[in-house]
């Protein structure tokens, strides 16, 4: 078959849908099970998508093409012969026919948590990708009722293909933690971690409120660190940080590199996620597989992929979250049993089982 994968959401930093759509890339090139494909980004050729995750792609020239941008009519030609696979939502205008991801429905259902200028992007462009769509992948099969209930879509054109954990996510020694921390400035099961972009459905705002009001021996034994980039909408949320560094019971580490993500995963005491809406909620899953026990919000498709693994609260009630993450940090036989299910949960998710189905879909589908 012939695919063309568009790869420009891998980029620095890489968000979750960057970390898909590189996944697939990566698992890609190395499958058997397709012969022919090629790789696209703002009207461009990639040669080789890992050349986007660094800074310095800037200054390469990752394209196969010789000059900077193809004829608009070999170019379409070339669109019209592959079948067109966008991770992320949106077929590029040249496309008249292709697969779409869509993450979560978050902009339509909470379009108050998101900048106007994203909400403009959906209204303006994701109808016409929807006119030229074939086929629809959700992360989750919850999400797949919802877009086709959503937009009355055949569900039949929409498929659910689950996410995947690397192979890096895994529970670690003490030891080997010790020494991957030390340059952070943290000491393994010394810290609880919450890694999300500062954004309104989040919900970060709550887990601080709730962190304040835990019994203060556990805030003074197992600080909060906020893990990720600054996001959107939070100007009340950054002053709220402000105050809780300046107490002393938590830091805000920004984005992380992810060589690092996973051993700052490994090394806490309990991982926190009040998101109110997530289309899958990979976070929680890189948290099972590292072998830290978890809260987070009683919502599909969260409470479907973790099972009985994690303690699932209302993340709006900050006395329900107040009571949650005292258990999750205090409680060892439900700890020492949440983390055995958990990495049992985590090990049926793998990239390569979905990129493997993926692929099964292209085949299914066709050119």
């Amino acid at each position: 078959m012939r695919i063309i994968l568009q790869v420009d959401a891998i980029r620095p930093p890489l968000t979750g849908i960057g970390r898909y759509a590189w996944e697939l890339a990566r698992h890609y090139q190395a499958t058997e099970k397709l012969r022919a494909v090629r790789y696209f980004a703002d009207g461009r050729w990639i040669a080789d998508p890992d050349n986007l995750r660094t800074a310095q792609s800037k200054t390469r020239r990752p394209f196969l093409s010789t000059s900077r941008w193809l004829a608009r009519r070999k170019l379409a030609l070339r669109l019209r012969s592959h079948l067109f696979h966008s991770p992320n939502y949106f077929l590029p205008p040249q496309v008249n026919s292709g697969i779409v991801t869509v993450h979560d429905l978050s902009v339509f259902k909470f379009p108050e948590t998101h900048p106007l200028e994203r909400i403009r992007q959906f209204e303006k462009a994701f109808t016409f990708t929807l006119s030229r769509c074939r086929h629809i992948i959700t992360d989750s099969e919850s999400t797949r009722l919802e877009v086709a209930d959503y937009f009355n879509w055949p569900l039949e054109r929409v498929t659910a293909i689950p996410l995947g954990v690397g192979a890096d996510f895994h529970p670690r020694s003490p030891s080997t933690l010790k020494a991957q921390l030390f340059s952070l400035g943290l000491t393994p099961a010394s810290y609880a971690l919450c890694v999300s972009t500062l954004e309104p459905r989040k919900r970060i705002s709550n887990l601080i409120d709730a962190y304040r009001r835990i019994p203060a021996t556990l805030r003074t034994s197992y600080p909060l660190v906020l893990a990720g980039s600054s996001g959107w909408l939070n100007d009340n949320l950054l002053a709220q940080i402000q105050v809780a560094e300046e107490e002393g019971w938590l830091r805000y580490l920004g984005y992380v590199d992810e060589s690092i993500l996973p051993v700052l995963y490994a090394g806490a005491r309990a991982f926190f996620f009040p998101s109110i809406y997530e289309g899958f909620g990979l976070p929680v899953l890189e948290s099972l597989a590292s072998g830290v026990p978890v809260l987070a919000s009683d919502r599909t498709p969260i409470r479907n992929i973790v099972e009985d693994a994690t303690f699932l609260t209302d993340s709006n009630d900050v006395d329900a979250l107040v009571t949650g993450i005292t258990e999750v940090l205090s409680n060892e036989s439900w700890r020492s049993a949440a983390i055995l299910r958990g990495i049992e949960i985590a090990k049926r998710h793998s990239w390569a089982n979905c990129a493997d189905r993926t692929i099964d879909l292209y085949q299914r589908i066709g050119v």
